[in-house]
C-alpha cells in the first residue's frame, strides 16, 4: 500500500529518476578499492585473490561507462536541480475502475 505521506522522486515507473550521480560517485570508489586491491594482492602473493579484484574492477569500470552514458543522455535520464519533482499520484481514478477501463459518466 502506498505511504500517502511519502514524496516520491518520479512518476514511476514511467518517469522514474535514477540517483546517477551518487551512482558515479560509487562506482568510482568501487573502482579505486578494486584496483588497489588486485596491487595488493599481486605484491602479497595472493592471484586468486588479485583476479577477484580485477574482475570486480572490470565490472565496475562497465558500469561506470554505462553510468556517464546515462548521465550524457540528458534530462531524459537524469534531470538536472532546476526540475522540480513530478506530482505524486493522488490515486484519483474517477474515470477509470480497478482493472483500467474507462467508466460510463453516469455510474
Amino acid at each position: 500500500m502506498l505511504n500517502r505521506g511519502m514524496i516520491r522522486s518520479g512518476n514511476e515507473p514511467l518517469h522514474a529518476r535514477s540517483p546517477l550521480r551518487m551512482r558515479c560517485g560509487l562506482t568510482l570508489w568501487g573502482l579505486l578499492w578494486a584496483v588497489a586491491g588486485t596491487f595488493t594482492f599481486i605484491l602479497t602473493g595472493r592471484p586468486w585473490w588479485a583476479v577477484g579484484c580485477t574482475a570486480l574492477a572490470v565490472l565496475a569500470a562497465i558500469n561506470l561507462v554505462m553510468v556517464v552514458w546515462h548521465i550524457r543522455q540528458g534530462p531524459h535520464y537524469q534531470p538536472g536541480r532546476d526540475v522540480p519533482p513530478y506530482e505524486p499520484d493522488q490515486g484519483r481514478n474517477d474515470l477509470c475502475d480497478r482493472a483500467g477501463r474507462q467508466r460510463d459518466a453516469g455510474t
